[in-house]
């Protein structure tokens, strides 16, 4: 537990599948109050559903924020990747003199697509950072065996996870549960303070919001050639639609997030988008597109300017940048200008515990389950990122999508998650040129 492993293992190995999960935790019939609060103990015992870089910070994050928390199971599609995180962790926490938190035995080290069976039912509290597509099934697993839940964005990858996200989040208020939400913007405070001033009438009436984010791909991984395909797929989900939903849910879904919040989160009553493949075609870039541009249409008629590109040696840019009837805003820099209420926020303390929105998250998490009352981040996760799906499908389709139409819809990416498993065929093959097929805007058809 304590040496550390190679950064890499020769094979990624593709684990059998692991053994179903027990009676309690696919009903949903454990004691609630147990698990809930940990009764009679100080200790919340942590687990973690995905072991990439994202959750290995969202695991020592958890620990940071109790001292009472532990971190007892772990799992991933690939061996080396929940042993790698492990270390990680532990070497993290022990700068802190805090080392005893990570409590991770090798038989609580999980693989295969059904391993988050095992965590959940170890675990009082589930980090859950995997592919986007698997979000909603566990964290509705996790609520139904009486767990605290924390899931990264994008919440969802489709209509018909979206509608189990939401029933998640249902699920958690009626069981007295924390859900809280990966969109970190929520948690930072210069953000907060630049969105309180803007809803306090600095800028005057929003007019229009930009919102960008561009960039170089990311998460681009040479393939192995001892991988199969869907132990390839898996290595790099942020490449294929099936596993991450593209990158308007995985990327813009902050922006939408921070736009909406901006406007007094109402839902944009309909989009239409643009996207495609134009440069990053071979087949190490999967099957997204690597440019989108979503306009979104609002009751209030503001419209929002959502675009993402992930292109090599292009310019790039991360903003929210707010046009108002009195001057501007960018919520990302905290900064107001353009008026008579010209501003920057400083931070009002220096110890980067206290300002960072990724450790802050984690804080509100423990403390709703120390006091009693439960953090629900519910239904932002559920309208933010349920604008990003239809702007996505937008994209695909190149037909105009209304909140109405998405929300009626029952879409998904087959395969549907539930029926996932260690073996099977992965949806999407690459043709005979090499590369995988795409979406082609004005033809293909999804709601």
């Amino acid at each position: 537990m304590n040496a550390k492993p190679p950064v890499s293992s020769s094979r990624r190995t593709f684990l059998k599948t692991t053994a179903t999960a027990t009676t309690a935790v696919a009903a949903g019939v454990l004691d609630v109050a147990r698990t809930a609060h940990a009764a009679g103990s100080d200790v919340l015992k942590v687990g973690m559903i995905g072991c990439g870089g994202r959750n290995t910070g969202a695991g020592a994050q958890a620990l940071k924020a109790d001292r009472g928390a532990r971190l007892v199971a772990m799992c991933d599609i690939f061996q080396d990747r929940v042993f790698n995180a492990r270390y990680a962790i532990q070497a993290d926490l022990a700068r802190l003199d805090r080392a005893d938190q990570v409590q991770v035995p090798n038989e609580n080290c999980f693989t295969g697509i059904k391993a988050y069976e095992e965590v959940i039912a170890a675990s009082d509290v589930v980090c859950i950072a995997n592919a986007a597509k698997f979000h909603p099934l566990h964290a509705i697993s996790a609520l139904r065996a009486g767990r605290h839940v924390f899931v990264e964005k994008p919440h969802g990858i489709d209509p018909r996870g979206l509608k189990l996200l939401q029933a998640a989040a249902e699920l958690a208020r009626e069981k007295g549960l924390c859900l809280v939400s990966g969109l970190q913007s929520r948690y930072h405070p210069g953000y907060q303070e630049t969105v309180k001033r803007i809803h306090d009438g600095a800028i005057g009436d929003v007019i229009s919001i930009e919102e960008n984010f561009l960039r170089a791909p990311y998460g681009v991984t040479e393939r192995k050639p001892d991988l199969s395909e869907l132990e390839w797929q898996f290595s790099t989900q942020y490449h294929f639609r099936w596993l991450s939903g593209d990158d308007v849910p995985q990327s813009l879904v902050h922006n939408m997030d921070r736009a909406r919040w901006v406007l007094g989160d109402p839902v944009p009553l309909k989009c239409h988008g643009l996207g495609g493949r134009s440069s990053m075609i071979e087949p190490i870039y999967g099957d997204v597109f690597d440019h989108h541009s979503v306009i979104y249409q609002f009751a209030s008629g503001v419209r929002v300017y959502a675009f993402c590109r992930t292109t090599t040696g292009c310019y790039n840019e991360s903003s929210s940048i707010i046009l108002g009837s009195k001057g501007q805003a960018s919520v990302t820099a905290c900064r107001i200008w353009g008026g008579d209420n010209n501003w920057r926020w400083q931070p009002a303390s220096n110890d980067s515990h206290d300002v960072d929105p990724y450790q802050i998250e984690h804080d509100r998490l423990f403390a709703g389950i120390r006091s009693g009352q439960p953090v629900n981040n519910g239904d932002y996760m559920f309208k933010s990122t349920m604008s990003t799906i239809m702007g996505q499908l937008s994209c695909y389709t190149g037909e105009e999508v209304s909140w109405e139409a998405v929300n009626a819809s029952d879409y998904f990416h087959a395969p549907a998650p539930e029926d996932c498993h260690d073996g099977m065929e992965p949806p999407t093959v690459p043709g005979a040129n090499g590369s995988y097929p795409v979406p082609v805007p004005g033809q293909t058809r999804m709601i």
